[in-house]
């Protein structure tokens, strides 16, 4: 037996309930992990809410650290008690213990605690595959972050100014504009205060930026689509605030004949071969130090309603993460 968050209605934070499950032993080709860290997402709002369709009961998270509990029938390459993490389409990771398939799951370096790699596995890849793979950001690129003072936004920016571009977020308040300015933002805009597409294009001089990086949805979207210069990319990959409304194709073409992609991890990392190269490069990116891995926020798994409540609430910073 292990604690597990269940889900068996959809709603709000306080249909998160921590129960007794049996975790079966690894099946062929699963690793077992016995987990130390949790990463929270927002994707775990939209499993909870329904926004994500889900069968019910179902569990919570798509990433985690830990160590080999038990390793399953023609599984290689791992042994018991060795540290690694992951990342899963397939929600289940508040627990104490999981089974994953072992395509999913990576060796841990030293140099990267489990807590950060918690905070790294979706969080980090997903800054990976929208700087190096989506919109191959490029030495001098003017770009605009969204949510810059999240998990994902604080290890973006970091990437990106190192990368070389010419980095512009937007966070909700004055000390997360502080924070973002300390993790590669060259410059933040406040949304409520400042008029987004205004003071892009004043930064730009008018020509808007090469790519717009989107996680907030309805409420951005459109004024996203309005500070991409002409031949921009719109990457809309979150929905914190509702998905974003419909678009007629025409509409990019009047703007300027402008991108528009909607990705997602998973077909980016297809394959054993493509995570593990992704995952080096991020790992080493943190090891070398030009990506500093904030934790804002760590509860306790008995405490995940807090943890949801806050984060709805846009009272967290950088990257949340559960205790088991």
């Amino acid at each position: 037996m292990a604690k597990a968050i269940v889900v068996r209605e959809h709603g709000g934070p306080e249909v998160l309930r921590l129960e007794d499950v049996e975790v079966a032993p690894p099946g062929e080709g699963e690793v077992q992990v016995r987990h130390t860290a949790i990463g929270v997402n927002f994707i775990d709002v939209y499993d909870r809410t329904g926004l994500y369709p889900t069968i019910l009961p179902t569990g919570l998270g798509r990433e985690a650290a830990g160590v080999v509990a038990a390793i399953g029938r023609r599984v290689r390459g791992f042994r018991i008690g060795e540290r690694v993490a992951y990342a899963h389409p397939k929600p289940g990771a508040y627990a104490q213990l999981r089974n994953v398939p072992a395509d999913r799951v990576v060796r841990l370096p030293r140099g990267i605690d489990d807590a950060e790699a918690a905070a790294l596995m979706l969080k980090g890849l997903t800054a990976w595959y929208l700087l190096r793979r989506t919109y191959r950001v490029q030495r001098g690129d003017p770009i605009l972050v969204h949510a810059a003072a999240g998990g994902v936004g604080l290890i973006l920016t970091q990437w990106a100014r190192h990368l070389g571009a010419r980095v512009i977020g937007v966070v909700g308040s004055e000390p997360k504009a502080q924070l973002a300015k300390k993790h590669g933002c060259h410059t933040v805009l406040v949304s409520g205060r400042d008029d987004i597409v205004a003071g892009v294009k004043q930064l730009t001089r008018g020509a808007g930026v090469a790519v717009v990086y989107d996680s907030v949805g309805k409420d951005t979207f459109t004024e996203s689509l309005d500070c991409l210069r002409p031949l921009g990319m719109m990457v809309t990959y979150g929905n914190a605030s509702g998905p974003p409304p419909a678009l007629n194709p025409l509409d990019l073409s009047k703007r300027g004949s402008l991108f528009l992609t909607r990705p997602t991890l998973w077909h980016y990392v297809p394959t054993r071969q493509q995570l593990d190269a992704a995952a080096r490069e991020l790992f080493s990116m943190v090891k070398s130090k030009k990506i500093r891995v904030r934790i804002g926020q760590r509860y306790s798994l008995a405490d995940v309603t807090d943890a949801h409540r806050d984060l709805e609430a846009r009272r967290t910073t950088g990257s949340t993460v559960l205790i088991p």
